[in-house]
């Protein structure tokens, strides 16, 4: 049988409208802060500091370029999610377009992607956590503050902290989808306020001055710092994980995730150029609160602690929307039968993936706990890369095998902006170090031995007897 039979997209539309056991309940504001709530957080609080030690006061034209592939990439996210609106993102788009083997691939690499964002968002968590705490004097023991050699010279054993914060999102998420979006818009409304006030107060302290060479390391640098900070807009594709819980998916769904990444992508270019013309971009070396020390660089000192505390906020929305997007997929994979019956598993009381939720929380908060930041963020970045790449393929597939499909949205200018998609994500892909390849070619054999040693004989496109 072939290793590219695809699901009977027909029959997909059709179960997308009727009763799945998941609760119909969020709109497109919920999705847009949704989508807000996953990209706003490590990307403008941490990653701008070392973004800026690669492009110099160009990081602002970086952050344009990761958000034009991302552009072209959510595009083609909107026409599929208004079409096929089911759990599962890009994994479930592949299997309706390009078969069960590229669906596998796919929702395995997607596995890594939102599990490692998780955990390395909870570290990044930790260490704004316990900066806030030691202004009021309250510290952990040392051993409890950061994984084993993550510090030099200091001896850590566990980062209890990470460890604590999954384990609180996990508990929120196993409760409801609804309770779920009402906690995420609160905070994002929050953290949003926050950047504005950065950008309020810090505009007034610009030297342009600072900004010259605007180039320091050519365009070669902005495109290296390209790559490292895509993981920023990583999050956006989570919404469309959220497909069977909401209530006009096809209406909702396009909004939600063009409105998030515009948003969003505007903030980070804006934060981006007043952050470098405060202070000397060389100056953020070792720096993980890049927009405090701007703060503090300009006198603001007061302005600094609420952003220390927007820092946190953020960083909470992205692993509440990280790890809702990781136990969806994990759901919509195992009921294809790829993975064991217990993960798609709904509770009876709470309407959400029960054992998923906390199997997915407790697994990645020990690695959170245990693993350095520089080790779990190797590898997130070429995942999300593959992934919009084939979101692209499968929508020129898609207009092909079925150009009669009702569409409720329709990516404009195909073929070219999916292969402008395809194209920019490749692009940044090259300009990844040579280790993250080879790390991530290690993951998808381990995949391939997974996938025809025990998924391809429980797939329910594959039975056997």
């Amino acid at each position: 049988m072939s290793l590219f039979r695809t699901k009977d997209l027909d029959k997909m539309i059709h179960s997308s409208r009727t009763d799945t056991g998941l609760q119909r309940s969020l709109g497109a504001l919920d999705l847009t802060l949704l989508g807000v709530g996953a990209i706003v957080g490590t990307g403008i609080f941490v990653l701008t500091g070392s973004g800026a030690l690669l492009a110099g006061p160009g990081l602002s034209l970086s952050f344009i370029l990761a958000a034009i592939a991302c552009g072209f990439a959510a595009l083609c996210y909107a026409e599929f999610s208004s079409t096929v609106p089911v759990s599962g993102s890009i994994y479930t788009y592949s299997y309706a377009t390009m078969g069960e083997i590229v669906a596998w691939i796919i929702g395995w690499d997607l596995m890594l992607e939102y599990g490692l964002a998780t955990s390395a968002v909870s570290v990044g968590w930790s260490g704004y956590m316990q900066s806030l705490l030691s202004g009021f004097g309250i510290a952990l023991p040392a051993v409890l503050t950061a994984a084993p050699g993550a510090v030099p010279g200091v001896t850590t054993w566990f980062n209890l902290p990470a460890f604590c914060i999954l384990l609180v999102i996990t508990g929120l998420l196993s409760i409801g989808i609804r309770e779920s979006a009402r906690a995420n818009n609160i905070m994002v409304f929050i953290k949003v306020a926050v950047v504005l006030l950065f950008i309020a107060v810090g505009a007034g302290h610009v030297q342009p001055a600072n900004w010259q060479p605007y180039l320091p390391f050519g365009y070669n640098g902005v495109f290296n710092a390209a790559a490292i900070v895509f993981f920023a807009f990583i999050g956006f594709d989570a919404v469309t994980s959220a497909a069977e819980e909401v209530k006009n998916p096809a209406r909702a769904l396009p909004i939600g995730i063009i409105a998030s990444l515009g948003i969003c992508a505007l903030l980070y270019v804006v934060v981006a150029a007043i952050m470098t013309g405060i202070v000397p971009f060389a100056k953020f070396a070792g720096v993980d609160h890049p927009v405090s020390l701007a703060l503090q660089y300009a006198g603001e000192n007061w302005v600094a602690g609420f952003v220390d505390l927007g820092a946190i906020i953020g960083m909470t929305t992205v692993i509440l929307v990280m790890t809702y997007g990781q136990t969806r997929i994990l759901f919509a994979m195992s009921r294809d039968g790829l993975l064991p019956k217990k993960l798609s598993s709904i509770h009876p009381r709470f309407a959400t993936p029960l054992f998923t939720t906390w199997l997915v929380g407790i697994v990645f908060a020990f690695i959170a706990a245990l693993i350095p930041l520089n080790i779990l963020a190797e590898l997130i970045n070429i995942g999300t890369l593959m992934a919009f790449s084939l979101i692209a393929v499968a929508v020129l597939v898609l207009r092909r095998t079925r150009p009669d499909l009702p569409r409720a949205f329709r990516c404009p200018g195909v073929p070219f902006v999916p292969l402008a998609a395809i194209g920019f994500c490749v692009f940044l892909m090259f300009h990844l170090q040579a280790v993250t390849w080879i790390a991530f070619l290690c993951w998808l054999a381990i995949g391939f031995v997974v996938y025809f040693g025990y998924a391809r004989k429980r797939s329910l496109l594959h039975p056997h007897p």
